[in-house]
């Protein structure tokens, strides 16, 4: 007996996954580096005592860099489901009550 299995879908939806994280993350680093501020410029007697501000960017700056990482990983899954083929067929296994022998 065979099945058909789905194989550049998987790829492509990896794909996706990376990136809709990796926008999520560059978003956020990006309002980090110009908006956003620590939640310890809140809760300290000075603002940029605990945090600095070279620090902060030092941060939204990974994250910039982690997000585009994601993209770039998720364009490579796009690029390479294009070598995949769309489906294959492979043998199914039959469960040992279904087994004749």
């Amino acid at each position: 007996m065979k099945e058909k299995v789905k194989i550049r879908g998987l790829a492509r939806i990896a794909g996706w996954m990376f990136a809709g994280w990796g926008t999520i993350v560059v978003v956020l680093g990006l309002y980090h580096a110009f908006f956003g501020e620590p939640e310890a410029n809140y809760y300290s007697p000075q603002k940029w005592d605990f945090v600095t501000q070279d620090q902060w960017l030092r941060w939204s700056g990974f994250e910039v860099a982690y997000g585009l990482g994601c993209i770039g990983i998720a364009i490579l899954c796009w690029e390479y489901s294009k070598r995949l083929p769309e489906w294959i067929l492979r043998e199914k296994e039959l469960p040992d009550y279904d087994r004749t022998f």
